[in-house]
């Protein structure tokens, strides 16, 4: 199996279940494997392998809409690859929330999902 890995991928959003992530947004990052099969014995071109840049559009677009969970971000991600890319077999995203709304919390909050066929 091969993997792309789209690694600290930065997200300036609006997620979240509170008013005020609604208004003043938050920065995001995700992370995204994405494994499947090759159908060659070697890969020696784009259209035998998936295009992380594509990915990479996919997962920005997604992003750009206000969601109040990760989780459902994650899962919206993973449907919209597996759309695109039906050779995919496995995917795995994490999304970490840098600044979450807690009183006197410091660190990041996320969520993972890993799909697989």
């Amino acid at each position: 199996m091969v993997f792309i890995h789209l690694h600290n991928l930065r997200f300036f959003s609006f997620h979240g279940v509170h008013e005020e992530e609604k208004i003043l947004g938050n920065d995001y990052e995700a992370n995204i494997s994405v494994g499947f099969e090759p159908s060659t014995n070697i890969i020696r071109h784009l259209d035998e392998t998936l295009d992380y840049t594509a990915i990479f559009q996919l997962v920005k677009q997604r992003m750009d809409i206000p969601t109040p969970l990760l989780e459902t971000i994650a899962m919206e991600i993973a449907e919209e690859i597996q759309l695109k890319y039906p050779q995919v077999q496995k995917i795995s995203i994490a999304v970490k929330k840098s600044y979450p709304p807690i009183n006197n919390f410091k660190g990041a909050v996320g969520v993972s999902f890993e799909w697989n066929k």
